[in-house]
């Protein structure tokens, strides 16, 4: 959500808002909160902004510890955890000048560990032109390790606990993300709000919000609307031998050609069938991929009992 544009109160009101619909769906299958809340986990996004970032990071843990134990009645103190893994911001990567992205990811990547993620991707330099390097992902590597090894901030748990502006920016992210969140309540809660079209059009009015202040100035992005390097070259990238996918395609050729066809057509029978109910799915498309059936055949024939979602797109 937020490499789609989404604000940090947006990203934590939306991604816990998901949580809930899990949880909820869970529950009205009859499993208790205690037996699987413990095993849920979250997936963020780390921008730039190094205190809203850690402020949004301890928002989340706060607000999920009571969703958790005062909505659903947890009792488990491991139940009320908030575990997710951070990726930094690959839509903040730029063409231009591309060693500022080593920057970039580094302050995100401090952003994440103070504020808690149990583990984390750092982005490469040079991911706005292609696929990384093997050097430049080494590089993505390494500034990991230098935050674990080196700088110290991984010695003590919330290590920004108690500073003034941590902790306002901290409340004011939770009462902004409790005020979606109650408006896609009042929708009638995630799914509807979904088909609606509310996160999506929240996160566009916010995209939009963001691009036109880099287009105006008031928002600065060095290298691209200030800073500008007068000479720029363009490193070695990352180019994918075509011989990989004639590769592939004729392996998958030679799969087809030798499954059982009457297996392959008995399974993804049975996962159709079970589609047009209410089965547990896991056991049809398991039996599928035994029998050889590949991962499109088993999307497609979902796709035929469900069809394809379309987003609400608005203007």
């Amino acid at each position: 959500m937020r490499e789609a544009g989404a604000s940090a109160a947006q990203e934590l009101a939306f991604t816990l808002a998901d949580g809930i619909a899990y949880v909820e769906g869970a529950l009205s299958r009859g499993l208790n909160i205690d037996d699987f809340a413990d095993r849920l986990s979250f997936f963020f996004a780390s921008w730039s902004d190094l205190f809203e970032e850690v402020a949004k990071f301890r928002a989340a843990r706060r607000m999920w510890a009571r969703i958790v134990k005062e909505r659903f009645g947890a009792a488990n103190a491991r139940s009320a955890a908030c575990r997710f893994h951070v990726q930094t911001a690959g839509s903040s990567l730029t063409a231009q000048s591309i060693d500022n992205n080593v920057v970039r990811t580094t302050i995100q990547a401090m952003a994440a560990v103070l504020g808690g993620a149990q583990s984390l991707h750092t982005n490469s330099r040079d991911e706005a032109l292609a696929l990384p390097t093997a050097e430049a992902a080494r590089l993505a590597l390494r500034t990991q390790q230098i935050i674990a090894y080196e700088s110290g901030l991984t010695e003590t748990p919330d290590p920004l606990a108690g500073s003034y502006y941590v902790e306002a920016l901290t409340n004011q992210l939770e009462a902004a993300a409790n005020d979606y969140l109650k408006e896609i309540e009042e929708l009638g809660g995630t799914l509807a709000a979904l088909e609606a079209g509310y996160q999506q059009r929240q996160i566009q009015e916010s995209a939009y919000r963001v691009q036109r202040a880099i287009e105006n100035g008031s928002k600065i992005v060095v290298g691209v609307n200030k800073f500008r390097d007068e000479e720029t070259t363009t490193p070695a990238l990352q180019r994918i031998d075509p011989s990989g996918e004639q590769r592939q395609v004729a392996q998958l050729q030679k799969v087809r050609a030798g499954r059982d066809a009457a297996a392959w057509e008995l399974a993804l029978s049975r996962l159709e069938h079970a589609a047009r109910g209410d089965e547990n799915l896991m056991p049809p498309i398991i039996e599928a991929v035994k029998a050889y059936a590949t991962v499109g055949e088993i999307c497609n024939t979902l796709r035929g009992v469900w069809g394809e979602h379309r987003e609400l797109i608005t203007i």
